[in-house]
């Protein structure tokens, strides 16, 4: 049984073991943060030979969970069960957490830092009193201090800071979607799963969820060709002419930040340090400087082409092939180029096959 009291917990660090992740869920299913938790933890559970612990609140949904969770790299489940956490609300969610790490002493613990889990892990930090390194870009073991080594940009990016939580346990961080990616499922894989229930009721919980409404957003974090604009664009209109270029590639089109806050394209679609991380097989810049900040968002694409007048801009050396001109000029000619081949291919005819 779940209690829900939190104290200060004991200044004991070598008391402290193995490596626990939220595995944050919606609508009964792992979203695909959990996944990519459970692949960062995998890394360092395998450096450091500490057990990866992913912890599961949910409903009776939970089941199907637990063996997604172990096929993607967990060592073992903590599945707390309660219909009450069917939907992320604050305090029960915190308080089960918090009790749970009062309890079993994990020395590590890492969130996704989703709009749930950045409210999460404030709240859990503040109820075990420890510290928390927010929005990581990148995680680490030190292995002969067993010190958690959270890298986060700083200074509006132009420094990466290296943040250690030397006194308290444990340490937590959250880490950015899009950053890490989930470990290839290895189906039938083995785990250890605990069972628990909370003694949490409905009764007691003072926020109730009314009504689920979806936003609807553009998910660019998932799309294998991102076509990106700047300001370099020029106007609005601008980002047609990539839509179109987009479509012929199959792909999705994104932005810098400057477009997005001038309002030429809704915030769901910006890359960049306060937007979303893409890792695309393509990634094509057009009108984009290549601000740190917006790099950090793309820099992980598997191949770069960059579209710019400016042959000097920041973004050329992030870039595998970069096109110096006029986007008006170039892209247009892109794209037919890109239809003409499709349209080649759709009319050639099937290669003959001889048997022997």
């Amino acid at each position: 049984m779940i209690k829900n009291k939190c104290a200060t917990p004991a200044k004991d660090p070598e008391n402290y073991k193995d490596i626990w992740i939220w595995l944050e869920q919606n609508d009964g299913q792992l979203s695909r943060v959990a996944l990519e938790m459970a692949g960062i933890g995998r890394k360092l559970s395998d450096k450091s030979g500490e057990r990866l612990v992913g912890i599961l609140l949910a409903d009776e949904s939970g089941e199907s969970m637990v063996k997604d969770a172990i096929e993607y790299g967990v060592d073992k489940v903590i599945y707390v069960k309660n219909p009450v956490f069917k939907h992320y609300r604050t305090f029960p969610y915190a308080d089960t957490l918090g009790s749970l790490i009062m309890e079993r002493k994990p020395n590590y613990f890492i969130l996704g830092a989703t709009h749930n889990g950045r409210d999460l892990a404030s709240r859990i930090a503040v109820r075990v009193n420890t510290g928390i390194t927010a929005d990581c870009t990148e995680i680490d073991i030190d292995t002969s201090k067993r010190l958690l080594e959270a890298r986060r940009p700083a200074f509006g990016g132009a420094i990466l800071a290296n943040i250690l939580c030397r006194n308290h346990r444990p340490q937590m961080a959250s880490a950015r979607p899009g950053i890490f990616k989930p470990i290839d499922r290895i189906p039938g894989r083995q785990g250890e799963v605990e069972r628990l229930t909370s003694n949490i009721k409905e009764e007691d919980v003072i926020t109730k969820v009314l009504k689920i409404i979806p936003r609807e957003e553009i998910d660019i974090t998932t799309a294998d060709i991102v076509v990106a604009g700047g300001m370099g664009l020029g106007k609005k209109e601008g980002f047609k002419m990539l839509e179109e270029l987009a479509n012929e590639l199959g792909g999705i089109v994104a932005a810098s930040r400057p477009p997005v806050d001038a309002g030429w394209i809704t915030r769901d679609r910006q890359v960049g340090q306060t937007g979303k991380t893409v890792h695309p097989k393509l990634f094509i810049a057009v009108g984009i400087s290549g601000a740190i900040q917006h790099v950090a968002g793309m820099k992980t694409s598997d191949y770069v082409i960059a579209i710019n007048k400016d042959p000097s801009a920041p973004i050329i050396k992030y870039s595998d092939v970069a096109l110096i001109g006029d986007a008006y000029e170039i892209v247009p000619k892109f794209t037919e180029a890109i239809r003409k081949a499709k349209l080649e291919l759709k009319n050639k005819p099937p290669q003959q096959q001889t048997s022997k």
